[in-house]
């Protein structure tokens, strides 16, 4: 039996919420899980919507890279 395990090199992982703060907090969990398999942030790309009854969407796309 021949067993091989490939890394994970990148990753991109989207995220959305209601309120800024809960955007902040489902990416800071991410973070720690994606640490544990060797992947830090990259970059980050967010942004803010306002629909027609005036309520906020926020939303963001991190991106996770290997530091090797």
């Amino acid at each position: 039996m021949n067993l091989q395990l490939d890394l994970l090199k990148d990753k991109i992982e989207f995220f959305e919420a209601q309120t800024i703060k809960d955007l902040e907090k489902k990416i800071n969990e991410q973070i720690v899980h994606n640490q544990a398999i060797l992947l830090h942030v990259h970059s980050v790309s967010h942004q803010m919507h306002v629909n027609e009854e005036g309520k906020k969407f926020y939303s963001a796309v991190v991106h996770f890279k290997a530091n090797f």
